[in-house]
């Protein structure tokens, strides 16, 4: 959509800040949850415990029934969390950074997907606002290394900042594995 498409706004709209949420999903070889649900915390916090930055990963789903195979289910990195009334109607929405697939098929040595991060020509980060009714559940990165060693000083919460690639850990626990094939 192009900005002249987007409707108008006025100042004196409130826009709520968050610096989480809750997915709710379904998973059928939850044990313990009821029906099958389980819930988790999506983080997007600059300072968090007042000492670094934590922006959490997600699954996007683009279509009902979205798959890695298809490019319908994506990953992003939500930046903020945000809501806002419209119209008499209460949007929540999600400001995230885009990641891609490399391959159309998983690693063949470890059955994860790779991802990157989508860079626009000018060299930044692609990034979108999506609703949050469209995040699927958390997930999990771990970089591709390459064979140039980390300095002493390197700080964890930089990885995502830091890599060309990542993994998408389908392994983490039995949700993901259910979520990601």
């Amino acid at each position: 959509m192009l900005v002249e498409q987007c409707p108008f706004i006025a100042n004196n709209v409130r826009i709520g800040v968050y610096h989480h949420a809750y997915a709710t999903f379904y998973a059928p070889s939850e044990v313990a949850g009821t029906g099958g649900m389980h819930r988790e915390v999506i983080r997007c916090n600059p300072s968090w415990h007042g000492r670094y930055p934590r922006y959490d990963t997600v699954l996007v789903n683009l279509q009902p029934d979205g798959c890695f195979a298809d490019g319908t289910l994506i990953v992003a990195r939500v930046l903020l969390f945000f809501s806002f009334v419209f119209e008499d109607f209460k949007h929540e929405c999600a400001f995230v950074e885009w990641f891609l697939l490399r391959d159309d098929n998983p690693d063949p040595h470890t059955g994860m997907w790779v991802i990157e991060p989508e860079i626009l020509p000018n060299g930044e980060r692609a990034s979108g606002v999506i609703s949050i009714d469209s995040i699927v559940r958390a997930c999990h990165l771990m970089p591709v290394y390459g064979t140039t060693s980390l300095p002493p000083t390197f700080h964890f919460s930089d990885t995502l900042d830091a890599f060309r690639a990542y993994y998408v850990n389908r392994y983490i626990d039995y949700h993901a594995h259910e979520t990601i094939q």
